[in-house]
């Protein structure tokens, strides 16, 4: 086995270089954690055109799992369909308290005073979790497709989650959010669409998209 070649020159400057760059950016960087003082329960939403929303949302579920948290799940919308995540989280036991509350999207339904009244069930199961202290992360999946539709009145909404007690997270999901929702939220993600293989015929597929 032959001997290790000793860096050239070049390569020790420009090491010692990308070594002088790191330690400026690590300063920064602990610099501006270090002023981040605050903590407290946020209002997430997930938006936009894009696949992803409630997937990225079940992540954070499993995420607070793995840090001993509680979670509930409401959905809004989706009925019909049994998800791989909610089976997942059946593992979980009563640490993952999940409700789907919905009867399927609107064009399924055609009777907008059976899924008005569908969304206000699922609200007040939403309240009912958001009062229970166990619960450290909710999720309130499709809500915005709810508040699109009109199932649902604007305000109450905004102002009930804005009046959440401190530590708890809620995460919002689904397209075309209102803006009034944007402005209370604490973080906001827009998934756009770029690209997606149903333009190319290809079905919903288990393990993908349920």
């Amino acid at each position: 086995m032959s001997d290790p070649v000793p860096p050239s020159p070049a390569e020790d400057e420009a090491a010692a270089r990308h070594r002088a760059k790191m330690e400026k950016r690590k300063a920064v960087q602990d610099k501006e954690v270090a002023e981040k003082t605050i903590e407290k329960g946020l209002l997430v939403v997930h938006t936009g055109p894009g696949k992803g929303k409630s997937t990225a949302a079940f992540g954070l579920a499993l995420r607070m799992l793995g840090r001993g948290g509680r979670v509930g799940v409401v959905q809004f919308i989706k009925g019909a369909w049994q998800t791989g995540e909610q089976d997942a989280f059946q593992a979980f036991g009563d640490r993952v308290s999940w409700h789907t509350m919905g009867e399927g999207f609107t064009w399924e339904t055609q009777d907008l005073a059976r899924d008005k009244a569908a969304a206000a069930r699922a609200f007040g199961k939403a309240r009912e979790l958001m009062a229970d202290e166990t619960i450290s992360l909710l999720i309130l999946d499709e809500l915005n497709i709810a508040l699109r539709y009109d199932y649902l009145d604007l305000a109450e909404v905004v102002a009930t989650l804005a009046a959440r007690r401190p530590g708890l997270h809620v995460v919002v999901t689904g397209r075309n959010a209102k803006p009034e929702l944007l402005a209370a939220a604490d973080l906001v993600t827009e998934m756009g669409l770029v690209k997606h293989h149903f333009a190319a015929g290809v079905k919903a597929q288990a393990g993908i998209e349920f």
